[in-house]
């Protein structure tokens, strides 16, 4: 399911949005000022970011950059409709301008385009490659079988590489079950992927809490 962070700082445009996407089941996070957004972009995955520009401390046009991940697309909801500013939204690096007031169901399409945009369908971590289509894990030039759930798990490791995935998260997301299940099936299907794929050193144990995959 696709995350998108909403930065908005007048409530009842918030809410629209927030509603707008419950209707297509998208999940959200909301922001109501710049540096609260910095914050939650560098702790969170996002497939996208609905960005208004007049901001509290720290303007959309800063917010886009200083966005460190140039992969996830942004489109911008502003009151702002002069050319030059939406010259200058797209030339930061925005990948769409839409100006207030808008229609929601348009806001809809275009998000569906923009993210179907930037759907990768391969992933590469030192010599490993993860091709989504075939759901194939190469190391190097040679194929290494994974089970089922061994080859979700690691996708959801390479996805959020640098991130720390607590259980909860894992379990959540991979078996679709909550906390109260025994966690230990985690950690023996993290053993295994240290094993298969020769990652011993790359997927760090964070105690008590759960795995981070370390990245270039």
């Amino acid at each position: 399911m696709s995350k998108i962070l909403i930065v908005e700082d007048e409530i009842n445009i918030s809410k629209l949005i927030q509603d707008t996407l419950s209707l297509a089941n998208y999940e959200y996070d909301c922001s109501f000022d710049g540096e609260e957004a910095m914050k939650k972009i560098g702790e969170n995955s996002y497939d996208m970011i609905l960005l208004d520009i007049m901001l509290p401390k720290l303007d959309g046009y800063e917010i886009v950059k200083n966005i460190e991940d140039s992969n996830v697309p942004v489109i911008f909801l502003s009151a702002k409709n002069d050319v030059s500013s939406i010259v200058k939204g797209l030339k930061l690096g925005a990948q769409d301008y839409m100006t207030k007031p808008f229609e929601p169901l348009e806001l809809l399409a275009r998000i569906e385009l923009r993210i179907k945009k930037k759907e990768k369908t391969e992933y590469q971590i030192g010599d490993i490659r993860v091709e989504i289509d075939t759901r194939t894990v190469y190391k190097g030039k040679e194929i290494v079988y994974l089970a089922p759930k061994e080859y979700e798990l690691f996708l959801l490791l390479v996805k959020n590489k640098n991130k720390v995935l607590t259980r909860d998260v894992i379990l959540n997301e991979v078996w679709e079950i909550n906390a109260e299940i025994e966690t230990r099936t985690v950690d023996y299907h993290i053993q295994q992927l240290r094993r298969k794929l020769e990652l011993k050193d790359k997927i760090v144990t964070v105690n008590k809490i759960g795995y981070r995959l370390k990245g270039e």
